[in-house]
């Protein structure tokens, strides 16, 4: 670690706070507080990510057999979410810091608005001292609705904030040239800037309580990374991980993070899920896009229009044979694109500031 950390977002996974039963790990979960205490004393400030509610209460309510999955999920949820925020709140009570809940649906991330002011509220709960503890709203996101898993929650919240760290806390130390139960597998340590073909690694197998795989971690930290963010993969069942953090000796997969992205462009980064429209564009534009000098989309690359968007909207960006490049937020809606199609001369359709390219999160 060569720079000095100073707002981390820590997402802990399911599979760190459940033990093998389904049962929660109340034991797992006061070591990561006491952890997590320790990096605020260090000055450092920790935004928490938690999973983990649906185990909770698993062991806790009875559902009836016939009861649809998916309401089965809600039950669960809003049940455990009351059971794991009051296990935090009382922990940390126990070292003298006060937590604040905060739950989310990715709607609540569509507007940049609506984003700024949960960013507002997590940096006015820190410069207050106290920890948030942000999750999604399970007991209302479903399907088409939800992130992918808290993976994607906490990429986005670190982006949000413009934290400088993200750990990603799993059952396994990071992504081996293996199977982690191979010992002929290694430990892949650094993953830099241009480091590609990394899927080779990555088993298809999620983990028992959760929804994410490592694919999913993988390809979060790569993109937070490439919004200049210090990613780690790590052992949240390892005693002292945090800790081993802080003192320069984590045993992980660390990302290298590219230069510092300016907001606007992380949030249009996690904005995926919310396009209104899609642009069509040529090779010319293409390459101009994935040169190394910053580009804006002009118009004149532009080769056809889809769907009906308006000005600071998110739409897509495609080739012409429908490879998808990337996503960006509208300068104008799409009346007057049609207007401007192929044209010199015109204002960019999306802003550089607002334009973000697939290839720096593909594995």
């Amino acid at each position: 670690m060569d720079y000095q950390p100073q707002l981390v977002v820590v997402k802990v996974g399911s599979n760190v706070l459940t033990q093998e039963d389904g049962s929660p790990d109340r034991q797992r979960m006061a070591s990561l507080v006491k952890q997590i205490v320790f990096l605020k004393e260090k000055g450092i400030q920790v935004v928490l990510v938690s999973s983990g509610a649906v185990a909770f209460a698993r062991n806790n309510i009875k559902i009836e057999e016939k009861t649809e999955s998916v309401v089965r999920k809600q039950i669960l949820a809003s049940v455990g979410q009351i059971d794991i925020v009051q296990s935090y709140k009382e922990l940390f009570q126990q070292e003298g810091h006060q937590i604040a809940q905060i739950v989310v649906t990715p709607q609540d991330f569509l507007s940049r608005r609506h984003y700024l002011n949960i960013k507002e509220c997590l940096l006015g709960l820190l410069n207050h001292n106290i920890i948030p503890i942000i999750n999604e709203n399970d007991a209302v996101a479903v399907t088409e609705l939800m992130f992918t898993d808290n993976d994607e929650l906490a990429s986005m919240t670190a982006a949000m904030i413009d934290a400088d760290t993200l750990i990603l806390l799993t059952n396994v130390d990071g992504i081996y040239s293996g199977n982690p139960n191979d010992p002929d597998a290694k430990l892949i340590e650094r993953v830099g800037r241009r480091s590609s073909g990394m899927e080779r690694y990555i088993a298809s197998s999620k983990s028992t309580f959760g929804r994410g795989g490592m694919g999913s971690k993988m390809k979060m930290a790569k993109k937070a990374a490439y919004l200049g963010i210090h990613v780690y993969i790590a052992n949240g069942n390892r005693d002292d991980v945090l800790a081993d953090f802080y003192n320069h000796q984590l045993k992980a997969t660390y990302f290298e993070p590219h230069s510092s992205k300016a907001n606007p462009k992380k949030w249009v980064a996690h904005s995926d899920n919310y396009t209104k429209g899609e642009v069509i564009i040529n090779e010319g534009a293409k390459e101009a896009l994935h040169a190394e000098d910053a580009a804006s989309l002009l118009p004149v690359g532009v080769v056809g229009i889809i769907g009906n968007f308006s000005k600071g909207d998110i739409i897509r960006i495609k080739n012409e044979s429908g490879e998808r490049l990337g996503i960006g937020k509208a300068e104008y809606g799409s009346k007057k694109a049609l207007q401007q199609m192929g044209l010199s001369n015109q204002k960019p359709i999306i802003h550089y500031n607002y334009l973000y390219l697939f290839k720096y999160h593909t594995l």
